[in-house]
């Protein structure tokens, strides 16, 4: 667990799984695999098979721990949705969510194994679910979204690789954009982002903008046309995430 995250759009992250393998173009310089094998050349327990697929039984309770109330991103360091995560465990990470009071934010490439199991799934309102869309061939993740029992569903748009054209919003509920961070990051343009903007006060989505990217994230800054776009769902939002 982190908490004070270094993830714009979250608080904490919770892994009760880690490792995961490329399925599309935005995994090509993934930072959790980058930071898994530095971690299993630290030592680091957790870590011990680099960026294989590891299911983490002790993890499974953290947030039952946690006093304060907190927004959580699920498997910062994998997808809870893997062919490799078994049904079984992926069951045991609902419990504990359904358990507590903190709000879950579970992102996935794996949209058509979200779809497949969201009928087997107890959702609570406090559980988020979104899917990451880097380039418009990536769309059709978006009608997988649509159909699951999440109260609250969301795309992650980054790393964002090309303009991703036409969005139909309807039944999403929120809408994130970065661009990609880090060694071989590749470029982003405002116009891209300008086109899902303007989508979303269009639509009636809460937007936010995460970063520009590049090598160093920090100096790009997340000014999109002088503001810094943090818009979040939920009114309930309001108190625990300022």
């Amino acid at each position: 667990m982190a908490v004070n995250s270094g993830i714009e759009w979250t608080q904490s992250t919770w892994n009760p799984v880690t490792g995961c393998s490329e399925i599309s173009t935005g995994c090509k310089n993934c930072y959790a695999k980058r930071m898994s094998l530095r971690l299993k050349a630290m030592g680091l327990p957790a870590y011990r098979n680099g960026f294989r697929i590891t299911c983490h039984q002790n993890m499974l309770d953290l947030p039952l721990h946690w006093k304060k109330p907190q927004l959580v991103f699920v498997n910062s360091m994998s997808d809870l949705f893997h062919a490799k995560v078994p049904i079984d465990f992926i069951s045991r990470v609902f419990d504990v969510m359904n358990r507590t009071s903190h709000i879950y934010q579970i992102l996935t490439k794996r949209a058509e194994r979200l779809a497949e199991l969201s009928d087997l799934l107890p959702w609570a309102k406090n559980i988020w679910t979104g899917v990451t869309v880097e380039v418009p061939d990536y769309k059709y993740r978006i009608d997988l979204l649509r159909q699951t029992n999440a109260s609250i569903k969301f795309l992650s748009l980054e790393p964002l690789l090309e303009d991703i054209g036409i969005l139909d919003l309807t039944d999403i509920d929120w809408v994130i954009v970065g661009g990609e961070s880090g060694p071989g990051a590749r470029p982003i343009k405002a116009d891209w982002v300008r086109n899902i903007r303007d989508q979303c006060v269009e639509q009636n989505v809460p937007f936010f903008f995460k970063q520009w990217g590049g090598f160093n994230k920090k100096k790009s800054g997340r000014l999109l046309d002088g503001r810094i776009w943090n818009e979040i769902p939920g009114k309930e939002i309001e108190e625990i995430y300022v």
